[in-house]
């Protein structure tokens, strides 16, 4: 991309520089000469990167908390997963919260089905969370997400931080 005294100036649209001279849209028919001669300077696009896993390119996230001098800490990737594993799982069951509660005010069973359903979700939970502590490297941290896929690339499952049961 060229910028011009650090600000993009974009191909197909007309620009004006620091001594108000207005420069036309077709601004990208100039020779490289041409263009350094008006003080546009070519810098390449960023390299693109996954902002739940980097900071910026090259500047991945902590997997793990870290302590700042200061005593406050910033929760790292594995601590932030797993809260929001807890808050999935907690969405899951809530939809079936109330036949809990109809039980223990009724007396009326839960069906066996809810009562396995929610089992389930407990244990993807625990599964979940185990996969996300047991994780010692960033690399490993964001295999996690990698969805798994067949010799066509067709999806065969979920990936393991979002293996929930079915309703």
């Amino acid at each position: 991309m060229y910028t011009y005294n650090s600000k993009v100036i974009k191909a197909g649209r007309g620009w004006t520089d620091s001594n108000g001279v207005k420069h036309p849209s077709n601004w990208m028919r100039w020779t490289a000469e041409e263009k350094t001669a008006m003080g546009l300077t070519w810098v390449d696009d960023p390299v693109p990167f996954d902002s739940r896993f980097y900071w910026s390119a090259g500047d991945p996230k902590a997997i793990a908390d870290v302590t700042e001098e200061d005593g406050s800490v910033t929760k790292g990737l594995k601590s932030v997963a797993i809260e929001q594993t807890k808050v999935t799982a907690g969405s899951l069951l809530a939809s079936t919260d109330w036949y809990i509660v109809r039980e223990q005010e009724t007396g009326e069973a839960t069906p066996t089905d809810v009562l396995n359903y929610r089992a389930t979700v407990r244990t993807a939970s625990g599964a979940i969370e185990s996969a996300i502590a047991a994780c010692t490297t960033h690399e490993a941290f964001i295999a996690l997400y990698a969805v798994p896929v067949d010799a066509d690339g067709v999806p065969t499952g979920n990936a393991p931080i979002n293996d929930w049961p079915e309703v």
